[in-house]
């Protein structure tokens, strides 16, 4: 509620997007960033080191998507070896919603990472 605030963003993988979001929306959230590395069950598990998560964010991302009550942007780090073999998946998976989506390759940097994106998105 402050003036001049245009965007109130929130980044995600979606687990717990669900139960929290109508106080969200109530706060003013309007732009949700969701991070989907897989559309692999056990790969997604083993990214947010939780057993039984099947993916919420993939079916978190479709409601939303449907919903279009929010600006929508996933990001999806592309690590060799491990989730590069789905980009065409992902790409056939998002190509009709209402989104934007950013590939990002995941770059190892002195133990740490810095990341290159590339934007694919509907406006």
């Amino acid at each position: 509620k402050l003036e001049g605030l245009k965007t109130i963003a929130v980044t995600t993988n979606g687990i717990n997007l669900t139960r929290l979001l109508p106080r969200l929306k109530e706060a003013g959230l309007n732009a949700i960033n969701i991070s989907l590395d897989t559309l692999v069950p056990a790969k997604f598990e083993f990214i947010v080191r939780r057993k039984g998560t099947n993916l919420s964010s993939k079916a978190t991302l479709l409601i939303l998507a449907r919903m279009c009550l929010f600006y929508l942007q996933v990001n999806c780090v592309v690590m060799r070896g491990f989730n590069e073999d789905e980009v065409l998946d992902f790409v056939d998976f998002t190509k009709d919603l209402p989104l934007d989506v950013r590939f990002i390759e995941y770059m190892p940097f002195d133990g740490k990472y810095c990341c290159f994106g590339i934007l694919l998105g509907q406006k």
